[in-house]
């Protein structure tokens, strides 16, 4: 289990919310760790993927799960040695991880070793269920959320940064149907818990996110100072 002394910091909501560039900015600015969650189930996605593992085939997901050898170092990730950090950001990757979040024994596999993560000073998390299930005493959570057609636009933006091709049209209907399969799951459903306090980024900065994250963290730091 965690240690409850040590700060942590959840940032929940849904696909392309940018909860994980908000997170990496406010780890980086308080000088905690940083956990992208998401990542150890994009991560499962892709070796079952490489391994031809079918879906349906639960007993050896949860294995890959179990298993993993997993790096991360600064914005890269290793899987088996090799650096799968963009890999692991395709669509294709992401469905899949979506529908795997979905099984109750990954999500057993992966709890954990997500909690491993929680090392002095601090840690910065990002994911659907880090306030909810995996870190329930962190000193702040945060939903993060924003309109499906702007993260359908950032995700468009981030994709052709990066090489590679993409279709608004295509992406918003894919968030979409995420965010129902994500709301509507009997386990860990994405959803904001009442001590979670809601940051709408629709029209906000980067900026102006990572801010409001940190004023509510150095707020909260100070009354229990007093």
């Amino acid at each position: 289990m965690h240690n409850n002394d040590i700060p942590v910091i959840t940032i929940d909501g849904p696909s392309a919310s940018g909860k994980g560039t908000i997170a990496q900015l406010v780890a980086a600015k308080l000088g905690f760790h940083y956990l992208d969650s998401g990542a150890l189930y994009r991560l499962v996605a892709l070796k079952a993927a490489q391994s031809h593992t079918q879906i349906q085939n639960h007993d050896l997901l949860t294995d890959i799960a179990r298993n993993l050898d997993v790096k991360f170092n600064g914005q890269d990730i290793y899987l088996d040695g090799k650096t799968v950090t963009d890999e692991i950001r395709k669509e294709e990757c992401g469905i899949l991880a979506s529908q795997l979040a979905a099984y109750p024994e990954i999500r057993e596999a992966l709890k954990e070793r997500q909690r491993e993560f929680c090392q002095p000073p601090g840690l910065v998390t990002d994911g659907r269920d880090m306030g909810s299930v995996i870190f329930p005493n962190a000193i702040l959570k945060v939903f993060l959320t924003a309109s499906a057609r702007i993260r359908a636009q950032r995700r468009y933006n981030q994709l052709i940064e990066k090489g590679m091709n993409a279709n608004i049209a295509n992406l918003l209907h894919d968030i979409e149907k995420r965010d129902e399969r994500d709301s509507n799951r009997s386990i860990a459903p994405l959803q904001q818990g009442a001590d979670t306090r809601l940051l709408d980024t629709t029209s906000l900065t980067i900026s102006q996110a990572q801010d409001t994250v940190l004023s509510w963290y150095n707020e909260i730091c100070a009354r229990t100072r007093v």
